[in-house]
């Protein structure tokens, strides 16, 4: 299946772009994350294993178990604090 992502701040710079497409046959975002760091070394980077990150689903904030679909919209951002 194809799925959009979209890379913000620190994980977009390492990534070196802000969005591309793939295909996929992972059927949650932890198996997608899985095959992006197999991809090469500026995902593997980016989205490591043991590296703090968030991850939206089709614009909404989800954990690793969550369901792909077709044209799904998937987000990569380091998390964020304020004050």
């Amino acid at each position: 299946m194809k799925v959009e992502l979209r890379y913000f701040a620190s994980i977009r710079e390492t990534v070196g772009v802000a969005a591309e497409s793939v295909e996929t046959t992972a059927a949650t975002l932890a198996a997608l994350r899985d095959e992006l760091i197999a991809m090469d070394e500026p995902h593997a980077q980016a989205l490591a294993r043991g590296r703090a990150l968030r991850m939206a689903l089709n614009q909404v904030m989800c954990r690793e178990t969550a369901c792909l679909q077709e044209g799904a919209e998937v987000a990569f951002f380091p998390p964020v604090t304020g004050g």
